[in-house]
């Protein structure tokens, strides 16, 4: 008992409960030998004394242990290591050891695509590919939102499992706000709430995508869309941008040759060229689209930032035939940390992903998308763009 106790080290002055302090280190203790199958521990009054804590600090570890297994209990004879454990070999104990796992004792395949360095935004200057500003981020109006939406009405309702597809009075009031400003047709069947564009292409990889399937995308592109692609098991072709955007001539020479599944295109403002998308190249893309039958994924990343004129209408616009997948995001015009995207399309299209989602998010944050909802009904996101807008086109004039 003596030996055992001086190799339990206890702090009281820690986060951490003393008593599961306690449970864990003698569950360690078992783990890698230290305390063999069968071993007799001391009775709670017995090792409380010598630890100096209280005899209901031992009890309740000693009663966690008993629920986990690790020790099993008989009336008169006392509490014991389980005898159905297997033989450890016994080590030498390491007190306060910190034994990390480094590698995995199973074969990882790391494919190239995901080997993507994590940009450092700890830093006090950096250039991006165009991240908003933070600091004009409307953060109080967020934060009264969010708490709004956590402290007040029905908490089952609130704080309980809601649409897979996204909260209801979100979906409302983007289907109002997109069809105002971009010249949508959509009803809030037709909108899929999602944590931000990746999260959208994803979903629509995995559930619209075969492995084998070729997919469209532009030269130069975006890396985070081809690693999606490629995850997907696609075949990736790239063809080539000039100034007025993707090139719809090499895109129709391909679709003559080969079945094509999908097109990837920032029509508004190519990425990373910027060039937008020419209107006749824009009505040959949807024409290509019906005639052969490819869905076009139109990431719409930065439709609020158009300084020489108006935005350009998206595809989806004009879209008649159930064609195009719409995508957009908060995360580019709030913040990054603000994970609330969505995906316009065909009520059936929305569904399918909708379930799709279900076994993946189940749902997003449905205090942060009713609290979307509520700046987007009051108008305050609206008025936050336009003055982003005037405070970004002032930036880019000095820069």
């Amino acid at each position: 008992m003596q030996a055992l106790s001086a190799h339990l080290v206890l702090d009281k002055e820690a986060a951490s409960p003393v008593y599961l302090q306690l449970t864990n280190q003698l569950t360690n203790f078992i783990k890698t030998g230290i305390l063999i199958a069968g071993y007799r521990l001391p009775s709670t009054r017995q090792l409380a004394e010598q630890l100096n804590v209280h005899r209901k600090t031992v009890t309740r570890a000693y009663e966690d242990l008993l629920a986990q297994g690790w020790l099993e209990s008989y009336a008169g004879s006392g509490t014991f290591v389980a005898a159905n454990l297997p033989l450890i070999k016994p080590k030498t104990i390491a007190i306060n050891e910190a034994d990390t796992v480094v590698k995995a004792g199973f074969a990882i395949k790391s494919p190239v695509h995901l080997q993507r360095a994590v940009a450092n935004l700890n830093i006090p200057l950096h250039l991006d590919d165009g991240f908003p500003d933070t600091r004009i981020a409307p953060v109080q109006d967020i934060s009264r939102a969010y708490r709004t939406q956590l402290l007040t009405g029905n908490p089952y309702v609130r704080l309980g499992y809601g649409d897979t597809r996204g909260s209801e009075w979100l979906r409302n009031e983007l289907a109002t706000y997109l069809n105002a400003t971009r010249g949508l047709r959509a009803t809030p069947a037709n909108i899929l709430v999602v944590r931000g564009t990746i999260m959208g292409l994803n979903l629509c990889c995995t559930g619209l995508l075969e492995p084998g399937d070729t997919v469209v995308t532009a030269n130069p592109g975006w890396l985070g869309a081809e690693a999606n692609f490629l995850q997907a098991g696609a075949r990736l072709l790239k063809i080539g941008v000039d100034e007025y955007g993707l090139n719809i001539d090499e895109l129709e020479a391909l679709c003559q040759k080969q079945t094509v599944r999908l097109v990837y295109v920032t029509s508004h403002h190519h990425y990373p060229t910027t060039v937008a998308l020419r209107a006749d190249r824009r009505v040959n893309l949807l024409a290509l689209s019906r005639k052969y039958g490819f869905i076009i994924f139109e990431d719409d990343y930065d439709y609020d930032f158009h300084y020489e004129n108006k935005p350009l209408m998206p595809l989806a616009s004009a879209d008649d035939a159930g064609m195009v997948i719409y995508c957009g995001s908060f995360s580019k015009t709030l913040s990054p940390a603000i994970r609330v995207g969505y995906l316009v399309a065909s009520e059936n299209v929305i569904e399918h992903l909708a379930s799709l989602r279900r076994i993946i998010d189940r749902q997003g944050d449905t205090l942060l998308e009713n609290g979307m909802a509520e700046l987007l009904q009051s108008g305050i996101i609206q008025r936050h763009l336009r003055k982003s807008l005037r405070l970004y086109r002032q930036r880019r004039d000095l820069f």
